[in-house]
């Protein structure tokens, strides 16, 4: 159980330093929130599927997020939560995403983080619990869809 679990923090961390995911934090200001419940599939090639809520400008816009990848193994159910950068108007949040992301999950353990960014520069960190069983290092294209 320490062995996965250091594994899990060591590839959190490659993962972070990777993307540059604390510079995010450092240089921009948070403009909202986000919650995320998605599953997520994947042998080599890799699917998810999921809705999720935005938290901008003290309102709550709900919307479905779905995208094919490539790396990781297993399946398991993701929910994620973070922060959302460089967005100025809501109309900015929709549309196709790359997404980064490495992560591990056995049963009900697990440590990861994902990235995403838009073409309109918008960004997302978040910070992912997964259940299931999923070796998940990659990149995907996403989309949100507002409801």
């Amino acid at each position: 159980m320490f062995r996965l679990k250091f594994a899990a923090g060591l590839l959190a961390m490659i993962f972070a330093l990777a993307t540059g995911g604390s510079a995010i934090a450092q240089e921009e200001k948070v403009v909202g929130t986000v919650a995320i419940d998605q599953v997520q599939v994947a042998f080599l090639a890799s699917g998810n599927f999921g809705g999720g809520t935005l938290n901008f400008q003290g309102k709550a816009y709900p919307f479905k997020i779905g995208g094919l990848g490539v790396g990781g193994i297993g399946v398991s159910s993701i929910e994620a939560t973070g922060e959302v950068y460089k967005l100025t108007n809501i109309d900015d949040f929709g549309g196709g995403y790359v997404q980064t992301r490495a992560g591990v999950a056995f049963i009900d353990m697990s440590s990861g983080g994902i990235v995403m960014e838009n073409n309109k520069g918008v960004l997302i960190r978040l910070t992912a619990k997964r259940k299931g069983v999923m070796l998940s290092v990659g990149v995907d294209g996403i989309i949100i869809k507002m409801e």
